[in-house]
C-alpha cells in the first residue's frame, strides 16, 4: 500500500479517499479485474451450494405451468437494476429486486431467478465480470435475498395474509438485504490490496483497503440505494396485497397451485414490465459513471499514477456483444438502451422460463404421490 500512498499528491490524501469512496458506492456489480482470481474462485465455491438449494426447492416448490413467474420475477430484476439513482460525488447505484423475489417465490428460487440475471448482465453486457460472477451472485442473489427473506418472515411470521405489518416488514427486509450484501462486496474490495500486492506493497487488483471501502459502499446505498430497493419492493407487495393476496401465500405452500403462475393473474405486473422497457432511458439520466464500467484509463481521473498490474490484466478477459447496453450500430442513443432492456428480458424470460420447465417438468404432483401412496 506504501506506492499508492505515495502516489497521492499531498494535503489531498483525505480528498482522494473520499472522491474514491463514493465512486466505490456503484460497485455492487464487480467487474474483471478487481478480485483476484483466487477470491473469485472462492467466492464461486461459496455460492454453489446455494444454486443446488435453490435448483431443489425450484423442483420441490413449482411445476411447467408456474415457470412463467419465475421469467418474470427474473425479467424484474434485471431492469429494475438498469435504473441508476444519482449519489452524492457524481456516480449512481440502482436496486436489484431481490428482496421482493423472495418474498414470493423464497429466498432459495430468488438466488436462481437473480442470477439469471446476473449471467445476461455478464455476458451479454458487460455489466459484472465473468470470473467475478460467483462473487456478484454471492452478494445479490445470496446475501440479498436471504438477509431480507429472513426479516420479513421474522416480523410476518404470526400475522394474518392481510396484515399491513407485512408492508413495512417487506421494506425493512428489502433496506437490510442490499445494504448487508453492499458491505459483503466492500469486504471482497478491501481486502484485496492486503492480501494480493507485489514485493513493495503496491496492489495487484482492486486497490482501496477496508478503510475506505467500507464506509463507501455501505454508507450510500443504506441512504439511498437500499431505500429505492424497498420502495419498490413494498409498492409490489401493496398491489399484491390489495389484488393477488395468494402471492404472498405461495412460499408458504408445500407446492404452488398451477393456477398461480398464469399470465392473467400477472398481467399488470408483465405490463409494468412492458412500461419499464419503454422508459429505461431515463437509467441514463443518472449523471457518473458505474464502477463496472470503468477502464483502467480512468485510474488516473482518482490521483493515481499507477494501473495495477492484475486488474489490467484481467480487465479484457471478455468482449460483451453489447456492452453497456448499447447496440454498436446505434451508439449511446435512448433507443439503443430500450432495445438492450427488450434484449436482455427476452433473453432472461426465456431461459428462466425454459430452466424452470425443464427442472419442474415430469415430476409428480403432491397429489399424484399421495395418490400413489394410498393404493
Amino acid at each position: 500500500m506504501k506506492r499508492l500512498i505515495q502516489s497521492i499528491p499531498a494535503g489531498m490524501k483525505l480528498y482522494y479517499a473520499v472522491l474514491v469512496g463514493w465512486m466505490l458506492t456503484t460497485a455492487m456489480h464487480i467487474p474483471d479485474g478487481y478480485l483476484s482470481p483466487v477470491t473469485c474462485i472462492v467466492m464461486f465455491a461459496l455460492v454453489l451450494p446455494f444454486w443446488a438449494r435453490g435448483v431443489k426447492k425450484l423442483r420441490e416448490k413449482l411445476n411447467a405451468k408456474t415457470a412463467p413467474l419465475v421469467a418474470l420475477l427474473a425479467a424484474f430484476s434485471f431492469v429494475i437494476m438498469m435504473f441508476n439513482v444519482p449519489l452524492p460525488g457524481g456516480t449512481t447505484a440502482h436496486a436489484v429486486g431481490g428482496a421482493l423475489i423472495a418474498i414470493i417465490l423464497g429466498p432459495e428460487i430468488a438466488t436462481i431467478a437473480v442470477s439469471i440475471a446476473l449471467l445476461i448482465q455478464a455476458v451479454f453486457f458487460g455489466d459484472g465480470g465473468i470470473l467475478s460472477f460467483g462473487a456478484n451472485c454471492f452478494n445479490m442473489a445470496v446475501v440479498l435475498p436471504y438477509v431480507s427473506y429472513a426479516i420479513y418472515h421474522a416480523i410476518t411470521k404470526n400475522v394474518t395474509i392481510t396484515s399491513k405489518r407485512r408492508l413495512w416488514a417487506s421494506a425493512l427486509g428489502a433496506w437490510a438485504g442490499l445494504t448487508v450484501a453492499a458491505f459483503f462486496a466492500a469486504v471482497e474490495f478491501g481486502i484485496q490490496p492486503a492480501l494480493f500486492h507485489t514485493a513493495d506493497g503496491t496492489p495487484l487488483y482492486a486497490p482501496y483497503p477496508l478503510s475506505v471501502s467500507i464506509p463507501a459502499m455501505v454508507i450510500p446505498h443504506a441512504l439511498i440505494a437500499s431505500v429505492v430497493e424497498a420502495l419498490v419492493t413494498v409498492a409490489v407487495v401493496a398491489y399484491l396485497l390489495r389484488a393477488n393476496k395468494p402471492a404472498l401465500q405461495i412460499n408458504q405452500e408445500a407446492q404452488a397451485p398451477a393456477e398461480v403462475g398464469g399470465f392473467a393473474r400477472w398481467r399488470p405486473l408483465w405490463i409494468t414490465l412492458g412500461v419499464l422497457i419503454v422508459i429505461s432511458p431515463l437509467g441514463l439520466l443518472a449523471p457518473g459513471t458505474a464502477w463496472g464500467e470503468w477502464g483502467t484509463e480512468q485510474f488516473a481521473s482518482l490521483g493515481l499514477k499507477f494501473i495495477p498490474t492484475g486488474l489490467a490484466s484481467l480487465s479484457s478477459l471478455w468482449s460483451a456483444p453489447l456492452p453497456d447496453y448499447d447496440l454498436p450500430a446505434l451508439g449511446n442513443t435512448n433507443i439503443g438502451y430500450i432495445l438492450s432492456a427488450a434484449v436482455g428480458i427476452i433473453l432472461i424470460a426465456i431461459i428462466a422460463w425454459l430452466f424452470t420447465f425443464l427442472v419442474t417438468t415430469g415430476k409428480k404432483s403432491s397429489n399424484n404421490i399421495a395418490a400413489s401412496q394410498g393404493k
